[in-house]
């Protein structure tokens, strides 16, 4: 269900989607607001699921994932069990960053940050090409980024 955002809900969204850390108070001043109403108007975001949560976004090389693997997933069978089994296998591994179930000739889009090209290797032959009803894995490595983002476009999303 889509929620009920006004000029103000979203000046707050954009501010926080660059800078989480801040307490209301410091968003408050920032955006011109009464600490106050600044609050209120955050917790309402936060307790609608509006703001998921607030989290540190990592450097994926600082931290030795190297390697970044996009893999399209395409499944024998396309029963509700046999797609609810993959999702299962999906969510115990941490590698897997997100996973998207898509349209068309693949069922799935992975996208997973490896050590190296070995540790992706040893993922794929221990675990990927091993998850339930897995028929095929074409996979992609990424040679570089050129836009990499979390902040959601919420230039037009204002309802008043």
């Amino acid at each position: 269900m889509q929620a009920d955002l006004d000029r103000g809900d979203v000046r707050i969204l954009d501010l926080v989607q660059e800078h989480g850390n801040l307490s209301a108070a410091e968003a408050a001043e920032r955006l011109g607001m009464t600490p106050s109403t600044c609050w209120r108007r955050m917790s309402r975001l936060e307790e609608t699921g509006v703001i998921r949560k607030r989290v540190a976004l990592l450097d994926r090389e600082k931290v030795g994932l190297n390697v970044l693997v996009f893999s399209q997933v395409k499944l024998a069978g396309h029963g509700r069990d046999a797609l609810l089994k993959f999702e299962q296998a999906v969510r115990r591994h941490p590698e897997i960053l997100e996973c998207y179930t898509l349209m068309g000739e693949t069922d799935f889009l992975l996208r997973i940050a490896c050590r190296d090209i070995k540790a992706y290797e040893a993922f794929f032959l221990d675990h990927l090409s091993r998850f339930p009803g897995v028929q095929a894995v074409h996979s992609f490595i990424a040679l570089s980024v050129i836009k990499e983002t979390t902040a959601l476009p919420l230039g037009a999303v204002a309802n008043r």
